[in-house]
């Protein structure tokens, strides 16, 4: 079975602030539930600027998903993160 992170994001993206975002609410939702579903947390959308990035919790931990090479990829909205 492929992980999730191995899928390629071929979605519209936005760059806000250095991180590369999904551009639409709709394709950010559908990637959030894909993400969910592997991880078996709750994942849900949040507006980041110009963009849209996947959110949840892991571990206790609050965590935002974006995209890097046409793959999601964990982010920092910490500048020195």
């Amino acid at each position: 079975m492929m992980t999730i992170f191995a899928a390629p994001v071929f979605d519209a993206t936005v760059i806000f602030e250095g991180q590369e975002l999904f551009k639409g609410k709709g394709s950010a939702s559908l990637w959030s539930e894909k993400l969910a579903a592997e991880l078996g947390i709750a994942v849900g959308v949040q507006k980041v600027g110009t963009g849209w990035a996947l959110c949840g919790a892991v571990d206790g931990e609050d965590c935002l998903w974006g995209i890097h090479g046409q793959r999601l990829k964990r982010i920092s909205t910490n500048p020195a993160g």
